[in-house]
């Protein structure tokens, strides 16, 4: 039987995203967002009200932070959700085959058109296009984006009519668009054409409350038989920092599911990356007595034993550098092998 989420796009109603998915601690509005924290919560009732409209969206957050999940869901809960939901990434391709990509192109246009073929704003006609990296697109590209959205029309490479087409764009970037609007990178024109509505995914360092809920989450995608980690394993995902966000995380419990070989999830089976900066915290933690011990010890080494000499370069008493090596357990001859 198909569950109820609870997501407030859908407001009871079975989500078209997540209707067959386990429910998970915090708010879930689709298989791979949970909102237990107050910035998530406070995101998605916003992305709820702009799934209502037809406008544009520019979706700001890190790399890896969910921005396409969430361009996803609210498609998947707007009135366009029977129809495609595409998506390229401006960033991957160059300036030729995007111009291609995004607008199509006709036989004998270029080199190797053999055939003629519909671009993402043909083919998505009716529903979405969600350009990722927007930041990154060629300014030639971008006037002819901006004419795209002005007039509901494209004009295929080497072709001189055009199409008329009607699909919502979602863009997405990790950059700050304003600055590259200043510093000429980017058409202020086409960035208050696209800036209609604006959502900003916050990083999961800054909403720990959902780690363990998307661990857990994840962790059940890959099939685990207990879908568990161990009390130590949850203090190592909750201390971690998460410079590669929700994505990371992911491929963590991925990794997870593999070695932990069906048992739960200990901290030997997390990505041995993502325990180092703990280690590193902890060697930069030591307490004075640590980091002193090392210091007399090796001194009285160099010294070749020689307890005199050792406390006259240490600058203390011959009786204070005896007291301290018995409180180490140890003696000249052992400090000096």
């Amino acid at each position: 039987m198909l569950k109820t989420c609870d997501n407030p796009f859908q407001r009871g109603a079975l989500c078209k995203l997540c209707s067959a998915s386990e429910p998970v601690a915090g708010m879930r509005f689709c298989s791979r967002v949970v909102a237990g924290s107050a910035a998530m919560r406070g995101l998605i009732e916003r992305a709820s009200a702009v799934a209502r409209t037809d406008a544009s969206v520019v979706l700001l957050g890190e790399s890896g932070s969910g921005k396409e999940v969430l361009a996803r869901a609210i498609h998947a809960n707007g009135k366009r959700s029977k129809a495609p939901f595409l998506a390229v990434n401006v960033a991957a391709l160059p300036s030729e085959l995007l111009e291609s990509e995004l607008f199509g192109h006709v036989r004998g246009a270029f080199t190797g058109a053999t055939q003629s073929t519909q671009g993402l704003f043909q083919a998505a006609s009716g529903g979405t296009l969600f350009l990722d990296e927007i930041a990154e697109m060629p300014l030639a590209l971008q006037a002819k984006l901006l004419r795209v959205l002005q007039d509901g029309e494209v004009r295929r490479v080497g072709e001189t009519r055009t199409f008329s087409v009607d699909a919502r764009i979602f863009c997405a970037t990790h950059r700050d668009l304003r600055k590259a609007v200043a510093e000429g990178r980017f058409r202020e024109d086409l960035y208050y054409r696209l800036k209609v509505f604006t959502l900003e995914v916050p990083p999961l360092r800054r909403r720990p409350e959902d780690i363990l809920p998307l661990a857990e989450l994840f962790l059940r995608q890959e099939k685990h038989p207990t879908g568990r980690f161990t009390d130590a394993a949850e203090r190592a995902l909750l201390a971690y920092s998460w410079p590669g966000n929700v994505r990371e995380l992911s491929n963590a419990a991925k990794h997870a599911a593999v070695f932990s070989e069906g048992g739960d999830v200990e901290t030997q089976h997390l990505p041995p990356d993502m325990l180092v900066p703990k280690a590193a915290a902890d060697e930069a933690l030591r307490s004075l007595a640590e980091v002193e011990r090392e210091h007399v010890i090796r001194v009285l080494q160099a010294c070749g034993g020689r307890q005199a000499e050792a406390a006259r370069v240490l600058g203390i008493g011959r009786t204070t550098l005896w007291r301290k090596l018995q409180e180490y357990g140890l003696d000249a001859g052992l400090a000096a092998g």
